[in-house]
């Protein structure tokens, strides 16, 4: 018994530990107007696990400088479905609902804010904020064509990161953006992801300049489904079997 506990106890921190990939984490909200911004994870991030978060532009190759670097750091295991808030993003106290967020240090870094138009935020794994090895998600109230490129990111518009202005009615400049598609009933974390990429499943600004810096993100987890077993046919057959096998030992012995 000692022995299978182990077992399971390493076999849940290697898969705690595993490596974040594109798509692990996406966004859910983005306020230009409070500074604010929120994420979903539908994997486990292992404790102390360090994600950074710029909105500096991606050139194809490397960030540019002028705006901020950001890192965010998981104080504990952070469980699949859970959703992270930053708010406060252009403050020098910077506040996340779970874990740390704080400044990383960058030279030319500054204008801290998130702007209202043609910005893209990054999240991404790297050796250093400067230095991008894994990008996770994107998002941009421009265009990933002019405001920040997903060249040489591995992520793409629609899948893994979200491009606010291509849903049809939406502002040019949309100050304001969150999902509000489902969050649970679904049978694995994996199936949220394409719901979360789809802008359709998104309340997105109509006017440019909105007055949004009262909105408060959802922060419900998501969610799946527990589905209850079925035995398989033969399962229920032998069990017959075997009741009728025990039914007729126990009236011979009753003989």
């Amino acid at each position: 018994m000692k022995k299978i506990s182990l077992i399971a106890a390493l076999l849940l921190s290697s898969q705690a530990n595993a490596a974040l990939n594109a798509g692990d984490i996406m966004f859910t909200s983005f306020n230009a107007d409070e500074d604010g911004l929120s994420f979903v994870t539908f994997v486990d991030i292992a404790a102390n696990t360090t994600i950074y978060f710029s909105d500096n532009e991606w050139t194809g190759s490397a960030f540019n400088t002028g705006e901020s670097f950001n890192q965010w750091v998981s104080s504990s295991v952070v469980t699949a479905g859970t959703v992270v808030r930053f708010a406060d993003y252009d403050k020098a106290t910077l506040n996340a609902s779970t874990g740390t967020l704080s400044r990383a240090t960058v030279s030319g870094s500054s204008n801290w804010g998130i702007s209202n138009s043609g910005e893209t935020v990054y999240a991404y794994l790297g050796s250093s904020a400067s230095s991008a090895t894994t990008f996770l998600t994107a998002i941009t109230n421009g265009t990933f064509a002019t405001d920040g490129s997903l060249t040489d990111t591995g992520l793409t518009a629609g899948v893994n990161a979200m491009q606010l202005t291509s849903k049809a009615g939406a502002s040019s400049n949309p100050d304001y953006a969150e999902y509000n598609g489902v969050r649970d009933g679904l049978s694995n974390f994996t199936d949220y992801k394409a719901q979360v990429a789809n802008v359709n499943n998104w309340n997105v600004d109509t006017v440019n300049n909105s007055a949004s810096a009262a909105l408060i993100p959802n922060t419900t987890a998501f969610t799946v489904a527990v589905v209850t077993p079925v035995p398989e046919a033969d399962s229920v057959a032998m069990l017959l079997a075997g009741l009728g096998v025990l039914a007729l030992v126990r009236r011979r012995q009753s003989l």
